[in-house]
């Protein structure tokens, strides 16, 4: 009999990188895919363009029955699962006294409250369908925090957390956890466009693209994490090396740029 075919589920899936990751994934022989997003007539689109089986789930993470919906949908359609990416998101700009705790809130609820329900109610399916894996999509700003972005990083710093002890306690289930660490990406959600003004600050931007490919490395590949772009990782280092230093420069008047606005939240 031929092999059954794999499942790979990508939330934030309508555009940007969850589109890009989509259609990367597509390109693996015997995948099949679920797209997860808000937006069900770009998800539709999409899903008729790719080169593999596809169905979708309009459907806002956020709300009370979203996991079990999600749920539903892989197991009516599919009744396995091999990848999950969790990848929607979305950050609001301003510093804390200008926007308080509700900000701080409401980037935990998607961000990070979002990806660990979700992560619950698909668990079991993952577990099931082993060896399989689990991505998350977090970012370089939960190692390295900048000013007026604290609330995006501090729900990116939980991400992180919970997905290092993830990843050990899944190991002898045969779940693989790893994550993603995107830099400054220009997608419909964070635009960045103040760094695509300028040529010198045009050069550490990467594509949604890059971080497809390397969602494909540490999912299917079984990496445990990457920065996007590769060279992202010296920061980090720097933050627990030089402390002091990082903070000089972030605390700078050019590194305003470094904290790029966000348009509202489109996945």
């Amino acid at each position: 009999m031929p092999p059954q075919p794999k499942v790979a589920l990508v939330t934030g899936a309508s555009s940007g990188i969850g589109a890009a990751t989509a259609r990367r994934l597509a390109r693996d022989p015997g995948l099949e895919l679920i797209l997860v997003a808000r937006r069900g007539e770009l998800l539709a689109e999409l899903a008729a363009s790719l080169p593999c089986p596809a169905t979708w789930i309009a459907v806002d993470l956020t709300s009370a029955d979203a996991p079990e919906q999600v749920r539903a949908h892989v197991e009516q359609h599919h009744d396995r699962l091999d990848l999950l990416v969790n990848n929607a998101g979305a950050g609001w700009r301003g510093s804390f006294a200008e926007t308080g705790w509700e900000n701080v809130h409401r980037h935990m609820e998607l961000n990070f409250d979002a990806v660990v329900r979700l992560t619950e109610a698909l668990l079991p399916l993952l577990r099931r369908s082993a060896p399989s894996a689990i991505v998350n999509v977090a970012s370089t700003a939960g190692r390295v925090s900048r000013a007026k972005s604290g609330a995006y990083s501090a729900s990116k710093f939980a991400l992180i957390g919970w997905t290092d002890a993830l990843s050990l306690e899944e190991k002898a289930h045969g779940v693989h956890v790893g994550m993603v660490m995107p830099g400054f990406i220009p997608t419909e959600g964070f635009p960045q466009a103040e760094l695509r003004q300028k040529a010198a600050t045009r050069l550490i931007l990467s594509s949604p693209e890059k971080v497809a490919e390397a969602i494909h490395e540490v999912g299917p590949g079984g990496k445990a994490e990457r920065y996007v772009p590769r060279p992202y990782a010296l920061a980090a280092i720097l933050r627990i090396l030089a402390p002091r230093l990082v903070r000089r420069v972030l605390g700078g008047g050019s590194a305003a740029t470094l904290t790029p606005a966000a348009a509202e939240r489109r996945d």
